[in-house]
């Protein structure tokens, strides 16, 4: 499933290539999640003015309106000059004056929805109960911290609720426990100041390097030039159970959490 490292880094491949750019038409496939929300005509003649990212959404602000487009399970956005004409599983084209945008999604669970600005009812519902952004000065350490205070639950089970704070999906928490030295079980209130501030600076730091490789590619991400991720390589405990811990050489543990991968080095990683 593309996380928020996945989202960022397709934004950064199709930001340049359309802005400024005029909606010349607009092609539907089968149904996504949502419905789009207006008539595929209201799109066309509009410029695309930017393309910002919040949590796992797509902002392609318009010269009247937004799209908000979610990448789903399975999904990737193509841009290129031109593009073959749309297959079964290619259910959103928008045609403009740079070149072709389209949505790939072979489970249909990602969605492309407009909206009159982010106060408009439908942006409101999606974007409402997002957590703080982790790579912007808004991911605040003391709001972090009083947020796992609050919390009975399992810390990695938090972390992916994505109401506290976006984007550390399963891969990258797994990952920014094992740099904390935090076991995914751990209730959120447990975790003492001094490893809330290294679980702070870990989602930072993993999230950023996931973003500069590109993403992980386990499946069928690619970003909108094509390219492929490369984090998923440089993993020290997702994918790894019972394979040595790089560090102290104890055998990575799988578990089982809201039916979900968990790794994590029980030498390393304190409850």
């Amino acid at each position: 499933m593309p996380e928020l490292p996945e989202v960022e880094v397709t934004r950064r491949s199709v930001a340049q290539a359309v802005e400024g750019a005029r909606i010349r038409s607009v092609e539907l496939g089968k149904p996504l999640r949502w419905p789009l929300g207006c008539a595929p005509q209201i799109l066309v003649g509009q410029e695309v003015l930017g393309v910002r990212r919040r949590g796992k959404y797509l902002l392609f602000d318009l010269s009247q309106g937004m799209l908000l487009v979610h990448l789903g399970m399975s999904g990737s956005l193509r841009f290129a000059e031109s593009l073959p004409p749309a297959g079964a599983h290619d259910h959103f084209t928008l045609v403009t004056t740079f070149g072709t945008l389209r949505l790939h999604d072979p489970r249909r669970f990602g969605a492309v929805v407009y909206a009159a600005g982010e106060q408009d009812p439908v942006a409101a519902k999606l974007l409402g109960g997002l957590g703080m952004e982790p790579l912007s000065d808004a991911f605040s350490l003391e709001a972090f911290r009083l947020g796992l205070k609050k919390s009975r639950l399992p810390i990695k089970q938090l972390l992916l609720a994505g109401r506290l704070v976006v984007g550390v999906g399963n891969i990258y928490a797994s990952e920014v426990l094992y740099l904390a030295g935090v076991r995914p079980t751990t209730a959120a209130s447990r975790i003492g100041p001094v490893r809330v501030e290294k679980l702070h600076a870990a989602i930072r730091s993993v999230l950023a390097r996931a973003v500069e490789m590109g993403g992980s590619t386990l499946r069928d991400f690619s970003s909108a030039d094509g390219s492929a991720g490369h984090f998923q390589a440089q993993a020290n405990v997702y994918g790894r159970g019972g394979a040595p811990c790089y560090r102290c050489g104890a055998s990575i543990q799988l578990i089982r959490q809201g039916q979900r991968s968990s790794y994590f080095c029980p030498g390393c990683q304190r409850p």
